[in-house]
């Protein structure tokens, strides 16, 4: 463990039943922080949920006057991590960030907690924005060629992923079920990997974070088509979205996020939303985060339950499409 302060689907109902009185509850707001707090992190140190983590975490520590403590407990596609929250005492001393990849293990795997009863959303931090990338023999220079292209080519295409079931081996099958594709999904471990083959040209293409793929589409080793969230990304703002480009409908957000133990006070889980998002839009903050490669939201509770409670039919969908089998 290390101290940042050292450091210097019934879903939709149950979630948005679950803010019913927070002005009241806001009202009565108890004394918080008074202890450490301890923030496990659902990947491994080093990562982008990480470090935007660990800012968080410093952040809140110099401004609440409590140590709060970062706890990595990667593994599982973030299980682990949110069911130590999930089983957690709801008293706001334990808070989870974690993926959106959360949304997508349910239908994957088997849990042994409920996550949209055992885990209150608190505020989507930043979105880690996402691009598709081609390898320049792919004679494709946007979206619509490259549909065009696979197309006439069915199966022929190869693209990566950093594994069976990840954002990304899943983003480019939604892109495939919308489109009427048939391409070959090659899954490696972890991105890396994953993206060196598209570089290397054994690979047609992936998806992958702009942070991760800027310096090999600036240099030309890699083509970049278009970004794969829900709107376009101040970090490429001339690049067009998927969506824009001919697959309406189309949007994919990588986002990291807050969560608390379900059942906390909902006093205590707007006084969270509302520090955080005052961390992550505040100017300076704004800038490293972009630097980073990283959208700064902030958003705010039932903004954030919205979007949480319609990721799982969307991922269960695609899941049953691509026919992976929950384990």
């Amino acid at each position: 463990m290390d101290s940042f302060a050292s450091k210097g689907c019934s879903a939709l109902l149950i979630l948005s039943a679950s803010f019913c009185g927070v002005s009241a509850a806001h009202a009565q707001t108890p004394t918080y922080p008074t202890k450490s707090i301890r923030m496990v992190i659902a990947l491994a140190p080093g990562g982008g949920v990480d470090t935007t983590g660990r800012i968080i975490g410093q952040k809140l520590s110099s401004a609440w006057g409590q140590p709060v403590v970062a706890d990595n407990r990667p593994g599982a596609g973030g299980t682990i991590a949110a069911e130590a929250v999930a089983r957690a005492a709801p008293d706001g001393y334990t808070l989870l960030m974690v993926s959106a990849g959360i949304t997508i293990t349910p239908s994957i795997m088997k849990l042994s907690y409920d996550p949209a009863k055992d885990l209150l959303p608190v505020t989507l931090a930043v979105i880690s924005p996402g691009v598709m990338v081609v390898h320049p023999s792919v004679p494709a220079k946007n979206v619509k060629e490259l549909i065009a292209f696979a197309k006439a080519r069915p199966d022929e295409l190869f693209y990566s992923s950093s594994g069976p079931g990840s954002a990304q081996h899943l983003a480019i099958a939604l892109f495939s079920q919308m489109t009427g594709l048939r391409m070959t999904h090659v899954p490696y471990k972890g991105t890396a990997p994953s993206i060196t083959d598209v570089v290397g040209g054994r690979i047609a293409l992936t998806v992958a974070s702009v942070i991760s793929t800027r310096p090999m589409f600036t240099t030309g080793k890699l083509r970049a088509l278009a970004t794969v969230g829900t709107k376009r990304t101040p970090a490429l703002p001339d690049m067009p979205t998927i969506a824009e480009s001919g697959v309406p409908g189309f949007g994919v957000d990588n986002w990291y996020a807050l969560f608390l133990p379900g059942g906390t006070n909902k006093a205590i889980a707007v006084k969270l939303q509302e520090a955080v998002a005052r961390i992550v839009l505040e100017p300076e903050m704004h800038k490293q985060m972009l630097a980073q490669g990283l959208d700064a939201v902030g958003s705010t509770q039932e903004e954030f339950a919205k979007v949480y409670a319609a990721e799982f039919p969307k991922w269960a969908k695609v899941v049953r499409t691509v026919g992976l089998q929950a384990n």
